[in-house]
């Protein structure tokens, strides 16, 4: 590549020239290439250990001029190929250039641009939207790739110098990052340590500190420990590689693959030594802590960040901290935790204006907003560029005029009380107010469902007055007044000011007539709804009436949500119920419906207007509770793994003890995913849902600690999972909430589990008091880091069930082990990641679907199968490969979709290894008839195309399912993914199969082949046995084999011509079985190679002693009588009878006749030449010619050679270790290598 010039003083300190002229020199790296010795490898050590960018180029050219000691760097190469062009294009193109310059200076000065020119011209080529890495970065970025052979499309993220710990001695090299993969480079005093991790595969990465071993960052795979120390920054290190193993897991999770940030502000001027990728990363890492901390919509986007100070009104302080700009909102967030939060949406935004500066308040802003509150910020940096850019967003807001069509929505949407409202411009002044959410707020769904407009605690609660309630009514009548008094103090709405004082309240619980409104404000759903109105009722009016599995699941759950309470035990409640969970379950179809949302969603209705319920819900699943509710709620596992590991910290005594009970896996999933809703009473439970929306997750992980507290010493005395459980459930049935107005809703659980002697009631305050006292040192930081360590082993522990399941459905009469079905997976999986990560436009880079079955997961398309086919197949066909791999492909893509799956490959797979010579060959046979051979590859398969008939594939294939499956579940799950059948029809179709069972395909129902098939099957053959070591004689069998099957099929031929007769080619009539009728018994063919059915196999075999004998006789009549002629064809007993003939003498009369053969074997193979035929003309193809598969099987018996070929052993162990090597060089370079080669 060519180079920025650059000075080198010292031009042959560890360099050899190699070639020179005038003004330039050529030279090469001491020790690499010939020799080397003792210097050779003091440089490779010094290249790596202090070049920043790992391996210097082992060649490079100089500028030099006659008079100067000065050298300049013009191009770099790492090989002499890639070198020598640079060197003789700068011969051809500027040595006569120079030769006219008077100047030493000048001729410097041309060279310099020359090549800068050169190099912005390539750039320009490369990357039209502008090279945004740093030099040194990019030349690191070639260098990995060609290190580890990786393709154009694995972006370099970032490399880092350390050391990797092979043993107890630590190898100094190159870390490098990529998106998809982690390797690293070494060489020392010639010994070379290169390695390469896929992200995917890291179960487990750590930054620890042992005495063995320093500061350092492990990182685990399914087979090695690896250990890496000795970093600048360990730090910066270990947070990107959590980030690219959270992206991989990411992947592993639903398929979202790595797309860089096209909208993420590009810098004026890069960064010397950090990519864009790099800044991609942390900008995202950035924004997701800001959405995290504010609870802001998923889609916002941080824009900038700075320090300031903030004014308090409520105690007259101004409180430093950070201020955060994004498109849609302005917020705060005090250096000290608690000390105050402040979200200010721009939408409220009235004015935002420069106050003067003074010594006491330099550079203060003040931004006012409509609900007449005023925020003063001070000590702002570049408080003009910040008002520029707040000011820009604010243009960008939807109309914000009070008269506009915006506001009118909006006030319709969030109007406090319409009643009272003299105007509407009034109204929409206050959009963020919600004093009165349940109030009477309008909404278009109400004349469909009086639910809408309020909760459903309102309507089944009846209306008694605070005062008939006693002390318990005083208590929510203070609690009310106490929320009052900090509304006028900090504000109300969404720009409230969130203090220790706002914790403080929740905690004491919120009075329920304002729990809909602070759920709503403290989750964030708030802004959600405000921003989309009218989006729920469009969505209930685009899912009513449509059915999916989600619905069905939803309508089964329905009424068994809270049956308890009087809200749920008519139409009214189940009917919002089923609205709001199929509203969501049509949003958002990768959830769908979950159980446990059913519990959660009516909770919220009790609460809140429908609306408002769907809102909180989207919160609770795409936010707060992220991937609990898909369809294997890794989040709850996930969360479940970080309670075991803080039970281990804050209750070791009692840790083993529930490991050995295993209670946690037990409990923790109840706990987590319904909130604690389902175990414990309701009027309990709702006040650790009050927490739960201020704080997250972080209080019921608490709350679970001070459960199992609470309970320890009768715990340590369980000696079974039932005792523990029994003791859990009877303690969380009598934690009470003494301070509710609602009756009390009696709880099924606790009526079923009550004893003799219940134990002492909990009050839930006191419970939530204890939780915070004795585990508050709990921080969200710290519970994320350790949900990206649970989240590692989850979803790897996940990936190894499905790998488990997919082998288990694989027939085991499939002939490959276990280990090695495993093996098989593990690099079909890796191909199709593969296709995520670089495939771009393919059709399996579109997003998997995580909710089918395994086996459905993961599939690949043509061109990833002829990559694997290439690397495991036994038949190694040279450049014929690719060709032969199509044609599997298609045989094997059965629904025509084309991808294949796991099932399908490994059929694909066992045809070739297992099995005798007959399963072989029926294997190759039909990769040369269709479906498997293409049109384009023989036009004139007319007979063959006759038991094919396209319409009857589905049947086809659900009837051979059933075959092979017959008592193996699997094939039930296969006809569901098909998609084949309805399934109220299973019952008929299985005895319709079961009539159907006795036909197996035997050898004889294959379809016979024409010529040019059969001429298709003889290339395949020729290109088989070209890296074979008996290569000669495989040659000599073949064109024995092919000459004389061409022979019997001229002569079956003829007696097909016969009047009256049709027998098959050279099969005695009275011998011949009956047709296959293609109504009955259609393509057979579409099946992959049935090596592994038993009965086909069984089939075959039966047939193998006739199949000689018929041979026999066409052998001898083709071969003794030249043409042989109809009046000696012997009748089926003189067949039976003459056992004379040995194969042998058959073979050899035949293939005298055609000696020439042997020496020019491209006389079949390249359809060079046939035997002359009477009906045939030139080089066209004759279409009356046709051969059995019997006749191929017969006269590939008589030859030896041939018969150990494909009886052959061959470890696909092997095969599976070299494909797994080369799987990185092999992914982006195949396409266009193979595309060439069968083209």
């Amino acid at each position: 590549m060519w180079l920025g010039p650059e000075e080198v003083l010292v031009a042959n300190a560890l360099w050899v020239t190699e070639r020179a002229n005038p003004f330039f020199v050529l030279q090469r790296r001491r020790g690499h290439g010939k020799g080397g010795g003792l210097t050779g490898l003091l440089v490779g050590t010094l290249d790596v250990v202090l070049d920043s960018s790992a391996r210097v180029a082992p060649y490079r050219i100089l500028h030099q001029t006659q008079d100067s000691q000065v050298y300049w760097t013009v191009a770099c190469g790492s090989s002499r190929k890639e070198i020598t062009k640079h060197w003789e294009w700068l011969e051809s193109n500027l040595l006569q250039t120079l030769s006219i310059f008077d100047n030493e200076e000048d001729i410097t000065t041309f060279v310099k641009g020359k090549i800068h020119g050169i190099i912005a011209e390539e750039n320009k080529n490369l990357q039209p939207q502008g090279d945004e890495d740093p030099g040194k970065f990019k030349e690191a970025e070639l260098k990995m790739r060609k290190q580890f052979g990786m393709p154009e499309g694995e972006k370099l993220v970032n490399y880092y110098s350390c050391s990797f710990w092979k043993g107890r001695v630590p190898r100094q090299g190159w870390l490098y990052l990529t998106v998809n993969h982690l390797c690293f480079y070494s060489f020392l005093l010639g010994k070379e340590v290169s390695l390469v991790v896929q992200w995917v595969d890291v179960t487990r990465l750590e930054k620890n500190a042992t005495l063995l071993f320093p500061e350092s960052i492990r990182v685990d795979t399914r087979d090695q420990e690896l250990f890496f120390s000795m970093f600048l920054n360990i730090g910066e290190t270990f947070k990107l590689m959590e980030q690219l193993a959270n992206l991989a897991m990411r992947q592993l999770l639903d398929s979202e693959g790595f797309l860089e940030d096209k909208a993420l502000p590009r810098p004026t001027r890069p960064h010397r030594n950090i990519s864009a990728l790099k800044r991609d990363l942390d900008a995202r890492a950035k924004n997701e802590c800001y959405r995290a901390t504010f609870r802001l919509p998923r889609d916002e986007r941080l824009d900038g960040h700075t320090g300031c100070t903030l004014w308090t009104p409520f105690n007259k302080l101004h409180i430093p901290g950070q201020m955060f700009i994004s498109s849609n909102y302005i917020c705060f967030a005090s250096k000290e935790e608690d000390a105050c939060h402040l979200i200010i949406p721009l939408r409220e935004v009235t004015i935002v204006e420069k106050a003067d500066s003074s010594s006491v308040l330099p550079s203060p802003l003040s931004i006012s907003t409509k609900s007449k509150m005023t925020f003063l910020f001070a000590n702002l940096k570049d408080r003009d560029f910040l008002v520029q850019r707040i000011s820009d967003f604010l243009q960008k807001m939807p109309s914000k005029q009070p008269g506009g069509s915006g506001g009118g929505r909006k006030a319709s949407t969030v109007d406090p009380a319409p009643e009272h409202s003299p105007a509407p411009a009034e109204v929409s002044d206050q959009p963020t107010r919600p004093t009165t959410p349940l109030g009477g707020r309008q909404s278009s769904i109400v004349q469909e469902a009086p639910t809408a407009s309020q909760g459903l605690l309102k309507l089944f609660q009846g209306n008694s007055p605070m005062e008939d309630l006693g002390a318990k009514g005083a208590k929510e009548k203070m609690k009310e007044e106490s929320w009052n008094i900090h509304f006028f103090e900090y504000g109300r709405g969404v720009c409230m000011y969130r203090t220790a004082k706002t914790r403080e309240l929740v905690l004491k619980g919120i009075p329920e007539s304002l729990r809909g409104e602070l759920w709503l404000l403290f989750s964030g759903a708030w802004n959600e709804m405000v921003t989309h109105p009218g989006y729920y009722t469009e969505l209930v009016e685009k899912s009513t009436g449509k059915s999916s599995l989600a619905t069905e699941e939803i309508e089964r759950d329905l009424h068994r949500s809270m049956p308890e309470h009087p809200a749920f035990q008519n139409e009214l409640g189940i009917a919002a119920l089923r609205r709001v969970l199929t509203a969501y379950a049509f949003r958002n179809p990768t959830i769908g419906y979950c159980q446990a949302m059913n519990i959660v969603t009516s909770v919220l209705l009790l609460y809140g207007s429908e609306e408002e319920a769907f809102w909180l819900l989207v919160a609770l699943c795409e936010r707060m509770l992220p991937d609990y509710y898909n369809t294997r709620v890794v989040g709850a596992l996930v969360d479940q793994g970080i309670f075991e590991e803080l039970t281990r910290d804050f209750l070791p005594q009692l840790s083993e003890k529930m490991q050995d009970l295993g209670v946690i896996s037990s409990i923790s999933l109840s706990w987590f995913l319904t909130l604690f809703l389902s175990v414990m009473p309701f009027e309990s439970a709702v006040v650790i849902v009050d927490c739960f929306f201020y704080e997250g997750i972080k209080v019921i992980l608490q709350v679970a600690l001070a459960i199992l507290d609470a309970n320890m010493e009768q715990l340590l005395g369980c000696s079974d999972e039932g005792e523990a459980m029994t003791v859990l459930g009877r303690y969380l049935d009598n934690v009470v909430n003494k301070q509710s107005v609602s009756p009390p809703i009696p709880h099924l659980h606790a009526l079923l589990t009550s004893g003799d002697d219940p134990p002492a009631e909990v009050d839930i305050f006191d419970l939530l008091k204890v939780s915070y006292e004795k585990f508050s040192s709990l921080r969200a930081d710290d519970i994320e880091q350790m949900r990206f360590k649970q989240r590692l082993k989850v979803i790897q522990s996940l990936e190894d069930t499905a790998k488990r399941s997919v082998v288990r459905a694989i027939p085991g009469d499939i002939g490959f082990s276990i280990e090695e079905l495993e093996d098989l997976y593990m690099v079909f999986k890796a191909k199709h990641l593969a296709s995520q990560y670089w495939g771009g436009s393919r059709p399996t880079a579109v997003r998997r679907d995580p909710s089918l079955p395994y086996l459905e997961q993961y599939r690949i398309d043509a061109s990833q199968f002829r990559e694997l086919f290439a690397s495991l197949t036994p038949w190694t066909c040279g450049a014929h490969t690719p060709v032969l791999a199509g044609r599997m492909f298609r045989l094997l893509d059965e629904n025509k979709d084309s991808l294949i799956n796991f099932k399908e490959f490994v059929m694909g797979m066992s045809g070739m290894y297992h099995g005798d010579l007959t399963e072989k060959l029926k294997a190759l046979y039909k990769l040369h008839l269709p479906p498997a051979l293409s049109p384009e590859e023989a036009e004139s398969a007319l007979e063959a195309t006759h038991y094919f008939t396209e319409d009857s594939s589905s049947e086809e294939t659900l009837r051979q399912e059933e075959q092979e499956g017959a008592g193996n579940d699997d094939s039930q799950e296969k006809r569901e993914e098909k998609g084949t059948s309805p399934p109220d029809y299973r019952h008929y179709l299985r005895m319709w199969a079961k009539e159907k069972e006795v036909q197996k395909e035997t050898i004889k129902d294959l379809p016979k082949m024409n010529q040019e098939q059969f001429i298709e099957l003889c290339k395949t053959l020729y290109n088989m046995f070209s890296e074979e070591p008996m290569e000669q004689d495989l040659y000599h069998a073949i064109a024995t084999v092919a000459s004389l099957l061409l022979r019997i099929g001229e002569v079956g031929k003829k007696f097909s011509a016969q009047p009256g007769r049709t027998p098959r080619a050279g099969v005695p009539e009275d011998d011949e079985p009956p047709a296959p009728d293609p109504a009955q018994d259609p393509a057979p063919e579409l099946q992959p190679p049935a090596a592994g059915d038993p009965q086909a196999k069984a089939g075959g075999d039966t047939h193998l002693g006739k199949a000689p004998q018929e041979s026999q006789v066409v052998g001898d009549g083709g071969g003794g009588e030249g043409r042989g002629s109809p009046s000696q064809l012997l009748s089926d007993d003189e067949t039976k009878d003459d056992m004379s003939m040995s194969s042998y003498s058959v073979v050899s009369t035949g293939s005298l006749q055609c000696e020439d053969l042997a020496d020019d074997t491209v006389l079949v193979g390249a359809e060079a030449r046939s035997p002359p035929a009477p009906t045939r003309g030139g080089g066209t193809i004759d279409t009356d010619w046709c051969i059995s598969f019997e006749q191929i099987l017969a006269s590939i018996l008589t030859e030896s050679v041939l018969v150990n070929f494909f009886e052959k052993r061959v470890d696909i162990g092997l095969k599976i270790k070299d494909q797994k090597k080369v799987e990185r060089q092999f992914s982006a370079s195949s396409d266009l290598e193979q595309s060439g080669v069968s083209g």
